[in-house]
């Protein structure tokens, strides 16, 4: 169920045990790989028609990794991702191509992810150049002005160029151009980390807009808790190419389960001077290890001030915590963590 209480549909992504390894290499003529960084490394989510799945963690995590996997940027090392049954992977050419209609990217940079020697006119436009079949030649030009109306933009602004916008005009620029397919899914890296605050607003609101007019499920991915909280139905926690936590935002926000979601959460600005005094500041030790060479079983016990013995031995799986499940709850929800249990002093921050 969305926050504006429409039902949400049936999952349209399935994306299952992903895993996306790049090589390290020595030598210069006679090139021997010598391992790999683990950036993605065993991933699995539904998504579902009109909802919005939030990714959030720490940078070098993995989430960007996630984003070009999910639009065939980059092919995954193992695993699958299914757009309505079919396997993305092991599609080429025009199959490959019409999956890809249906699945658009939001840029991170509003700066770099636009030709500057482009207008706005012909970078929105260019998509119809791929998929003409989506509008004719004669058509384009009244799409792009509508699509300019729909970001908030002036359709006179066509023959401008992106130098000649501000940064947040920029990014619904990108908005526009992921809108021009009609698709069902949009997955947006870090959409509004490069904006200003008051911008960052707006553009979120316009996303939430958006997906309401043209029934969009979006991925949305960002390191800003609070703004991930405002848009998404469900938050998946990630640590080291893994997802530690999932569940619904109320979920995760007010009953984290998992140190590392704790240890986040506590770290989240509070304008409130009393709440700010009342809740507990989780410090961790210690830096994020290698992906290239990650800590065996649990990935975050080199950090974690519940790790014990079998935290080294035995790799937690991403289910509910049977102790959990008995008891009932909002905090019944999926955790990897061996001795998970929820800490309420960071839900009052």
């Amino acid at each position: 169920m969305r926050a504006d209480g429409e039902a949400i549909g049936e999952a349209i992504l399935e994306v299952r045990d992903l895993v996306k390894h790049f090589p390290l290499t020595r030598g210069v003529l006679f090139k021997k790989q010598v391992g790999a960084v683990r950036a993605v490394d065993g991933i699995s989510f539904d998504l579902r028609r009109g909802e919005t799945l939030g990714i959030v963690g720490e940078s070098g995590c993995g989430k960007s990794t996630i984003a070009r996997l999910l639009v065939n940027l980059e092919r995954p090392t193992a695993g699958r991702i299914r757009y309505r049954g079919q396997d993305i992977g092991k599609l080429s050419g025009g199959a490959l191509k019409a999956v890809r209609r249906n699945i658009q990217m939001v840029f991170q940079d509003p700066y770099t992810s636009l030709n500057p020697r482009m207008t706005v006119g012909d970078i929105i436009g260019e998509p119809f150049d791929i998929h003409p079949e989506v509008a004719p030649k004669g058509d384009r030009r009244r799409r792009v002005r509508e699509l300019l109306d729909v970001v908030g933009l002036s359709p006179e602004h066509i023959n401008r160029y992106p130098h000649q916008f501000s940064g947040g005009q920029r990014q619904r620029i990108g908005i526009a151009r992921g809108l021009a397919l009609r698709p069902e899914v949009i997955v947006a890296d870090e959409p509004v980390s490069a904006l200003d605050v008051s911008v960052q607003a707006q553009v979120v609101n316009l996303l939430e807009r958006l997906q309401e007019e043209f029934d969009l499920a979006y991925v949305f991915i960002a390191h800003d808790l609070s703004v991930v909280r405002h848009i998404s139905d469900r938050v998946a926690v990630m640590y080291l190419g893994r997802v530690v936590e999932m569940g619904t935002d109320a979920e995760i926000y007010e009953h984290p389960t998992h140190p590392y979601t704790q240890a986040l959460l506590s770290a989240v600005p509070v304008p409130d001077p009393a709440a700010r005094q009342r809740r507990e500041r989780i410090l961790l030790t210690g830096d994020v290890p290698s992906p290239a060479n990650p800590p065996s079983g649990c990935r975050f016990r080199t950090r974690c001030w519940k790790a014990r013995p079998k935290c080294a031995e035995v790799q937690p799986l991403l289910e509910v915590p049977s102790w959990l499940e008995e008891a009932g709850g909002p905090a019944a929800h999926p955790s990897a963590c061996h001795f998970a249990e929820e800490r309420g002093v960071v839900a009052g921050a």
